[in-house]
């Protein structure tokens, strides 16, 4: 007698415990195995069976990341069982695929232990209709060089593009899945939201839009995490696999539940084409899409903007202020650095004689270009200090191996203006901060840095008060539209990179000021910066 599906399922999510308690955090990054909670998968299952009542066929299902059949389980207890006409599972790794095995041994789920990317896809009549996953979260940096030349490769064939080396595993497993899904067949896929905002994301966003038609796009409210142990948001795409007519619509919806959705948005083909980031098309605010960046004023035309430096260790070239005296750094290998922002209670920083920020813990910076041997003459207790840190094998680190010398620091001029680059919204919180820095210090990687160029720059030295009123407008926009520009990631977390800054409209600004700026107006960042 075959157990039941509950029976079953509490059986599979012991064993889903067992063996990732096998694994560190760590390990689990690395291969990107991030169980899908039960409540989702069958949420998933839920949708399946909506699409599929006006379809005539069976299913025939197929997971390339199975674990440990969380999707079978969900799609058993949620369809009736004679729907499901026959049923592939493929999973890397052994322990998970024994364990699916002996799960699902006699309910209908063939288990292949083996890695999906290296299978040949099957003939055309042997072909799923339903692809049911949640594929591995595996960042690209944990993909071997002569791994992603192969998958590449093996991409370009579905794409007819190349797919940027940047991307993550579960890219290349929607991409190639395209030869194993029949024509008119659903793929239902969980996978990071990212991929709708971020460059490498392109392609994918690409191939949903041209190659497949897109049903919907179900994004989570990021302060809903899905996962427990894993810091990313998530989305599920569902798309049919045929060619999109001219007029097709999907949907982008948000919040809620896949089946019940806080909010809906019908958006064109023709309006995913152009767009560089899906989320702007919904964003959970009530809010479609705006006007072209190219068509408005926005902060790249007044504003160079650029992430602040990164030292490659902070813990080593930083130092408080007063330590650098005590050991005797002189002045003259010194810079002002700017803390993190959560040290900065003032959104104005003043600045002291010498050019430091007026806060209770002012910071240095080490930072020369000078050989080693005239610092030791004009600094020995400097010149010590870097040898410690080189006998510490600083030297080796990848940014600092790649600088001559190695304790020379990137250069920045001062910025004015500047912008936190993530933070979170909980509390009623803003997830960006701007910030007018009047000291000489430079700001370290978690700062965006804004430097007035073009008209406003030349506004600003006609009339060197008009910074109190730039200052006011920056801290003026509206946290909803740099949500929109901006990535998000599980657990609320917000993050801002210099172009998606600078796509924020402007025209407010040149209202204000009076500035004589005609859109569409294209700047070039300043060649000293």
């Amino acid at each position: 007698m075959l157990p039941d599906l509950e029976s079953l399922e509490g059986r599979r999510a012991e064993a889903q415990a067992r063996l990732d308690g096998l694994k560190s955090q760590r390990e689990r990054n690395e291969l990107g195995q991030f169980a899908t909670p039960a409540f989702l998968a069958r949420q998933m299952a839920e949708y399946v069976r909506v699409l599929w009542k006006d379809r005539g066929d069976r299913i025939h299902f197929l997971d390339p990341a199975l674990g440990t059949g969380s999707f079978y389980s969900a799609l058993r207890a949620t369809v009736p069982e004679d729907l499901i006409e026959s049923a592939l599972g493929v999973e890397i790794d052994e322990a998970f695929a024994q364990a699916a095995s002996g799960l699902w041994a006699g309910m209908g789920l063939r288990v292949l232990k083996g890695d999906f990317t290296r299978l040949a896809p099957p003939k055309e009549s042997e072909r799923c209709n339903l692809i049911l996953t949640n594929p591995p979260y595996v960042r690209h940096h944990h993909l071997a060089q002569t791994e992603k030349v192969r998958l590449k490769r093996l991409s370009l064939a579905t794409l007819g593009r190349e797919i940027n080396g940047l991307a993550g595993l579960y890219c290349y497993f929607m991409l190639l899945s395209h030869d194993w899904l029949a024509e008119n067949g659903i793929g239902v896929w969980l996978v990071p939201s990212e991929f709708m905002t971020v460059n490498y994301g392109q392609a994918l966003r690409h191939y949903l839009a041209t190659k497949v038609s897109l049903l919907r796009i179900h994004r989570f409210d990021p302060e809903e995490l899905q996962f427990d142990d894993a810091l990313v948001s998530s989305a599920i795409v569902v798309f049919r696999k045929a060619t999109p007519d001219p007029g097709h619509r999907a949907v982008l919806s948000f919040g809620g539940s896949l089946v019940h959705p806080h909010e809906d948005q019908p958006v064109p083909l023709s309006t995913l084409a152009y767009s560089h980031k899906w989320t702007a098309l919904s964003n959970g605010k009530g809010q479609g899409p705006g006007a072209p960046s190219s068509e408005r004023i926005t902060l790249g035309t007044l504003f160079a903007i650029k992430r602040g430096i990164a030292t490659g260790a902070n813990g080593f070239f930083v130092l408080p202020r007063e330590e650098a005296t005590r050991r005797g750094f002189a002045n003259a290998f010194l810079k002002p650095v700017l803390p993190s922002p959560r040290y900065l209670q003032q959104a104005i920083i003043e600045s002291d004689d010498q050019g430091y920020p007026v806060i209770d813990r002012p910071l240095a910076l080490i930072d020369t270009d000078l050989p080693e041997e005239e610092i030791k003459r004009a600094c020995p207790p400097l010149w010590e200090y870097l040898r410690d840190g080189e006998r510490a094998g600083l030297r080796e680190k990848y940014l600092l191996a790649k600088r001559s010398p190695w304790y020379r620091q990137e250069q920045r001029a001062t910025a004015p203006f500047l912008c936190t680059y993530m933070g979170r919204a909980g509390k009623g919180g803003l997830p960006f901060r701007f910030f007018w820095n009047k000291s000489q210090a430079v700001a370290p990687n978690v700062y965006l840095l804004l430097y007035p160029i073009g008209p406003l720059s030349e506004a600003l030295r006609k009339a060197p008060e008009s910074r109190t009123i730039v200052f006011e407008l920056l801290r003026r926009i509206d946290s909803a539209a740099l949500i929109r520009e901006g990535r998000v990631y599980g657990g609320g977390l917000y993050k801002m990179e210099p172009k998606e800054l600078g796509r924020i409209s402007a025209e407010v600004f040149v209202e204000a000021l009076g500035l004589a700026v005609e859109p569409p107006v294209i700047q070039e960042s300043l060649a000293l910066l």
